[in-house]
């Protein structure tokens, strides 16, 4: 087993960097007992494991395919049957493996375990099956590379998969449970998602905190998903900073023990993300534009280069158009795109205005080293205006290609490179 609060521990105190100490956000499905009777297994997402009286309580279940990889490294460490299953939130990483916790209770004619969750759970689920063809296309293209790694997050036909339960235990605001002799309490806060929980476990004085920390960027913008909730996110986490916690185990990436380090962590965070929702309120206050938000409120860079809050998944600038959406809804100031043209139409016009659309093509190309997010739209509109020239979706290839390259985001690389990938298989 891995030492895992050492390695935290080294990286926030500053001994070792994260690249001495390895990946942080690890998927190797092993089983690490943090202390007597509390456990983390490590995927995508982790599930944390606390022995009780009465059985296990895990808080989530990982995603479809690492489910039963989960329950075979957990059945390895504790025979007690699964009580109880918490999910932190209805994301698909977190519950889409509970059909093979359900299995295995199953299987050794356990009592079925009880499933809880926040309410919002179960209206998420319902949507999940109303976007079911959307979700793929969206997880294809944002994690697209950890299917081809062995690693895909969704179901194959489903994108929430079938044989995962609805949570039939259920609260709004709090809930205090006692499970085998283990008093739990869970809290609802919007953050990620509106239907998210954490949880307290004063036994051990743990936090379990689902995705309200994973070691990077707080995941609060998200440009292809549903909202987002930066100012209750950093609420929640200054909540958690107080309880004098000694052990708090996230969702994905390392677990952190030690009360001042644990404060600390959190504590920076909110920091952060209140930062960026008080600088864009006040522009949006003063009229501005979220063009010119979005180029306006920025992140110290110092405070990114911290190992817990690199734009490695998400960024600041997503965050920030997502405070616009959250706040000033969908009309971005520009009266031009209250009703806008066909993007193919204005794609056809500046392309003939540019002596055509290869021409506005090879423009892009030309300004990509220096003026990548021009280029961008340039080479879309010639897209727009010529779909089938294949010079046109070469040159197109290349300057996303280019901008995927220089990006640090998941969600921008997964974004830009899709589209570079989509140019490629056009122009030949």
């Amino acid at each position: 087993m891995a030492d895992l609060l050492a390695m935290s521990s080294a990286i926030i105190d500053g001994a070792e960097s994260a690249a001495q100490v390895g990946p942080i956000n690890r998927i190797n499905h092993q089983l690490s007992e943090l202390r007597p009777g509390v456990a983390m297994v490590e995927a995508f997402s982790h599930s944390i494991l606390f022995e009780t009286d009465d059985g296990l309580v895990a808080f989530d279940t990982s995603n479809p395919p690492g489910g039963s990889r989960v329950v075979e490294q957990i059945r390895r460490w504790k025979k007690d049957r699964f009580n109880t299953i918490v999910y932190t939130h209805g994301h698909v990483d977190h519950v889409g493996g509970c059909g093979a916790f359900m299995a295995d209770a199953a299987s050794a004619n356990h009592p079925r375990p009880c499933v809880c969750g926040h309410a919002n759970v179960a209206r998420r689920f319902e949507r999940y099956a109303l976007t079911n063809g959307y979700n793929h296309i969206v997880n294809e293209r944002q994690f697209g590379q950890f299917r081809r790694a062995g690693y895909d997050i969704s179901g194959e036909t489903q994108f929430l998969p079938e044989s995962s339960p609805k949570p039939e235990r259920t609260y709004l605001d709090t809930m205090s449970m006692d499970v085998g002799g283990l008093a739990i309490e869970l809290h609802h806060a919007k953050g990620e998602t509106d239907d998210h929980s954490w949880a307290w476990i004063d036994k051990h004085k743990a936090i379990c905190a689902g995705d309200f920390f994973i070691w990077n960027f707080p995941n609060a913008g998200n440009p292809q998903k549903v909202q987002r909730y930066p100012r209750e996110w950093a609420a929640a986490l200054r909540d958690m900073a107080s309880r004098d916690a000694d052990l708090f185990l996230p969702a994905h990436g390392l677990p952190i023990g030690g009360r001042a380090r644990i404060k600390s962590v959190l504590t920076d965070v909110a920091d952060t993300l209140d930062k960026l929702v008080d600088e864009t309120i006040a522009l949006m206050n003063q009229g501005a534009r979220l063009n010119d938000i979005i180029h306006s409120v920025k992140v110290d860079p110092a405070a990114l280069e911290k190992p817990y809050l690199r734009p490695l998944y998400d960024e600041p600038e997503f965050v920030v158009r997502n405070i616009w959406r959250l706040y000033g809804g969908w009309y971005d100031g520009n009266p031009a795109n209250l009703k806008p043209a066909q993007e193919a139409m204005l794609g056809a016009e500046i392309a003939s205005l540019a002596g055509g659309a290869v021409k506005l093509a090879e423009r892009a190309r030309a300004l990509a080293q220096t003026e990548v997010r021009v280029a961008c739209h340039l080479a879309e509109l010639a897209a727009l205006a010529a779909p089938d020239d294949k010079r046109v979706h070469e040159l197109r290839a290349e300057v996303f290609q280019l901008r995927r390259d220089g990006e640090t985001s998941l969600m921008a690389k997964g974004i830009f490179g899709s589209a570079a990938n989509e140019s490629k298989s056009k122009s030949v």
